[in-house]
């Protein structure tokens, strides 16, 4: 039930934000993510925040080609809503496997992942860290190339 809450908020937010945007994309790009946690061009425009008083934090992440995040986890869970452009998705021992427009992917909590665009084409998605009060995301060690190319 929470997590419906948050995308009705998302999805209020993001209609009321459109007239606002100057190109295709639903959201502003925002700031450049911290190079420690992400290999490549990565911009976040928070959409949710702890302070708004509910139970998830969200944001549009752009990943501009050949951009990931670093493995990480959530302690209460992440949802993806790809909402432009194509990627990657992979939890620790287990295929990676392509996303794209429209799909939604769903993190379980405490299971180590990375996401990102593809070599050749930009990726945008909402980020919804489920369950806030179970704590912060835990960013761990860069996706290696191989690993990204699944050649790992």
């Amino acid at each position: 039930m929470r997590l419906i809450f948050c995308l009705m908020i998302v999805l209020i937010v993001a209609i009321s934000n459109l007239a606002e945007a100057q190109d295709t994309s639903i959201f502003p790009k925002g700031g450049k993510a911290p190079a420690d946690r992400f290999t490549g061009t990565v911009w976040i425009y928070p959409l949710i925040q702890p302070q708004d008083s509910l139970d998830c934090v969200s944001s549009s992440v752009t990943f501009e080609p050949g951009a990931r995040t670093n493995w990480h986890m959530h302690p209460g869970g992440q949802a993806l809503l790809v909402i432009e452009g194509k990627g990657y998705y992979q939890e620790r021992g287990t295929r990676m496997r392509t996303i794209q427009k429209g799909d939604v992917v769903k993190c379980p909590p405490g299971v180590e992942h990375w996401h990102g665009a593809s070599p050749d084409t930009k990726l945008t998605h909402i980020a919804i860290v489920t369950n806030a009060e179970k704590g912060n995301s835990v960013w761990l060690q860069k996706v290696t190339d191989k690993q990204y190319h699944g050649l790992e």
